[in-house]
């Protein structure tokens, strides 16, 4: 495997970083997952944009352009000979020293894409369905740390990850501070009721995340009515189909939340139908590259 370093493809056991890069320290950087299917970058620009963004709120300024971002993602599919993988991109403020402020990194900002094969449910999750559990841990205030900075610092959605595998499943719903559904760990969470989809708002705490827009965007074109709402735990007990969404999880179908049965117990017909639309804009919607 070959890994993109600072302008470089480097064999994987040589891409290193110093002890002394703020990514490492202090997870104080910014990255995106991102996937490719039949040699196509889904949504590239989409994600790159959202890197920028993220760096931008942090006050980091990536020494590259968005252009030779897509260039070097690209790049490191092609030596790695991927027609299908998942991506992850690394900004960090690069090398300092063991205090906090970012003006002693004196460097660039370190940068890293390693492209490499995912999947992060087993194959019988998407076709039967997953139980979830909501766990102690709640989601960051926004005013803490906001959720649409993508940054290296994810220990609380690490901790929810660690409750939810503790008690014998595979993803953990997680509250906001007021106690309404914000997302799971690595996805974000839709649900169906009477023929109308639903999920949390931006503002409860939720990372924008690409494939939850590209889901609104199906939604529209097959003309079903989707809302940004809030929701509690009653709504997921009670709706009819929910789901979950994600780069690396796609779409995943929930079929209990809390030992709650959702509908009749199986993936619903309108997450069905949204899983394959999704399947087909993954073929279309993106940057093309040969090997």
């Amino acid at each position: 495997m070959k890994v993109f370093l600072n302008g470089s493809l480097v064999d994987k056991n040589q891409a290193k970083i110093s002890v002394f890069d703020h990514g490492f320290l202090y997870g104080d950087g910014v990255f995106e997952g991102i996937r490719a299917y039949g040699s196509l970058v889904f949504k590239l620009k989409e994600h790159i944009d959202r890197l920028y963004e993220s760096a931008q709120s942090i006050s980091m300024k990536i020494p590259i352009s968005k252009k030779d971002m897509a260039k070097a993602i690209v790049k490191t599919l092609k030596i790695n000979k991927l027609k299908d993988g998942y991506i992850r991109v690394i900004v960090s403020r690069g090398e300092g020293d063991l205090g906090l402020d970012p003006r002693k990194c004196k460097g660039n900002e370190t940068i890293v894409v390693i492209t490499d094969k995912i999947s992060l449910y087993p194959k019988e999750l998407y076709d039967k369905g997953m139980d979830i559990i909501t766990v102690p841990t709640v989601r960051n205030i926004p005013e803490a740390l906001n959720p649409q900075i993508k940054s290296l610092n994810y220990l609380n959605n690490i901790l929810a990850k660690i409750e939810a595998v503790n008690s014998g499943y595979q993803e953990a719903l997680m509250l906001d501070h007021l106690g309404y559904v914000a997302e799971c760990t690595g996805d974000n969470i839709f649900i169906v009721k009477n023929g109308e989809i639903y999920t949390p708002p931006q503002c409860m705490g939720i990372l924008r995340c690409i494939t939850r827009d590209a889901v609104l965007d199906i939604s529209k074109k097959l003309k079903i009515s989707a809302h940004e709402h809030v929701l509690t735990r009653h709504e997921l007990f009670i709706s009819q189909e929910c789901f979950l969404t994600g780069t690396a999880a796609e779409i995943v179908p929930v079929i209990k939340v809390d030992g709650r049965i959702v509908g009749d117990g199986n993936p619903g017909k309108l997450t069905k139908i949204i899983m394959k639309e999704f399947k087909k804009l993954t073929k279309v919607d993106g940057v093309k590259y040969t090997l």
